[in-house]
C-alpha cells in the first residue's frame, strides 16, 4: 500500500495541477473560543454563495470560524471548463493548509466526494459528507430515471441541469427557489465523467471521524446510496425527512447546520 501511494504522489508531483484564483467566502465567531475552522465544499455547479446564505453566519455566531470554497470553475473562483476531481481536491487542500488552524470538512452533493478524496490528501479534524454525491453508474442511473432531460446532456459532455422539485422541499418559497437555481453554474465535463466512474477515495489520514445526512426525501440522492454512504464510515446517516436535496437552502436550513455544529461540540475527536 505504502508503495503505491508513494507512486502515485510521484507522479502527481510530476504532473502537478495548474494554479488558479479562488473564491473563499468566511465568517468570523464574535469571540474566539477555540474551535475549528469549519470549510465548506459546495457540490457540483453551486459555489460559496450557497453556504454564504445561510449556514456561515449561522455556524460563526455558534462560535466555528467559517468558510465556503467555490472550486475552480465555480461562482467568483476562476474558469476552468477542462477541470478534473483531481483538481477540485487540490482546490480543497490548498484551501485547507492555508486555514490557521486543522479544520472540519463539510462536503455536500459532488463535494462530498471530492472531501472523500480530499481526506487523504489532508489531515482533517473531522468530516461530514452532507446529501453525498459519491459517484458511480447507479447516480447516472438515479440521474436519468428522475431528470432525463437534465441528465443526457451531461453523458456528452453537456452541463447537467438541475431543477427546483430535485433540490428543494414544496416549502420553500418559489421566488428563493427560482434565485438559487438562477445562481446554478456547471462542473468540467471531465469532472462529470469521473464522478460517473465512481473511482473510490483512498484510506482518510489518521482516520478522523466522519458524520452522514441527509433526506430520505431527497430526490437527487436515494435512501439507499445514503445509507451505503454512511455504511461506509461504520454508521447510520442522520435523516431530515421532508428537506430537498441542497439543505443549506432549503426552508428548514437550520435543523441540519445544527445538528453538524451539535456533533462538533460533543465528539471529543472532532474538538
Amino acid at each position: 500500500m505504502s508503495e503505491r501511494l508513494r507512486i502515485m504522489r510521484g507522479r502527481e508531483w510530476a504532473r502537478p495541477v495548474r494554479p488558479v484564483r479562488r473564491e473563499v467566502l468566511g465568517a468570523a465567531p464574535e469571540l474566539e473560543e477555540g474551535r475549528p475552522p469549519i470549510l465548506f465544499v459546495p457540490g457540483f455547479g453551486h459555489g460559496a454563495w450557497a453556504f454564504a446564505e445561510h449556514w456561515l453566519e449561522h455556524a460563526a455566531s455558534r462560535g466555528f470560524p467559517a468558510y465556503a470554497l467555490s472550486l475552480r470553475g465555480h461562482g467568483g473562483s476562476e474558469p476552468a471548463p477542462e477541470a478534473t476531481l483531481r483538481a477540485y481536491t487540490h482546490d480543497v487542500v490548498q484551501v485547507a493548509a492555508g486555514l490557521p488552524r486543522r479544520a472540519v470538512l463539510v462536503g455536500h452533493g459532488a463535494g462530498a466526494l471530492v472531501v472523500t478524496h480530499a481526506l487523504a490528501r489532508y489531515p482533517a479534524r473531522a468530516a461530514v459528507l452532507a446529501a453525498p454525491v459519491l459517484g458511480g453508474w447507479a447516480t447516472a442511473g438515479t440521474a436519468l430515471r428522475r431528470n432525463p432531460l437534465g441528465t443526457l446532456p451531461a453523458l456528452v459532455g453537456g452541463p447537467l441541469r438541475l431543477h427546483r422539485r430535485q433540490l428543494f422541499s414544496r416549502e420553500l418559497p418559489e421566488a428563493d427557489a427560482r434565485r438559487y437555481v438562477s445562481r446554478l453554474g456547471r462542473a468540467g465535463r471531465r469532472a462529470q465523467w469521473q464522478l460517473l466512474a465512481g473511482r473510490e477515495a483512498e484510506p482518510a489520514v489518521g482516520r478522523p471521524p466522519v458524520l452522514v445526512l441527509g433526506s430520505p426525501d431527497d430526490r437527487v440522492v436515494p435512501p439507499a446510496a445514503l445509507n451505503e454512504a454512511a455504511r461506509r464510515y461504520g454508521a447510520a446517516p442522520l435523516l431530515f425527512p421532508g428537506m430537498g436535496h441542497d439543505l443549506m437552502l432549503d426552508a428548514r436550513w437550520r435543523e441540519p447546520i445544527d445538528a453538524i455544529l451539535d456533533w462538533l461540540v460533543k465528539d471529543p475527536s472532532a474538538r
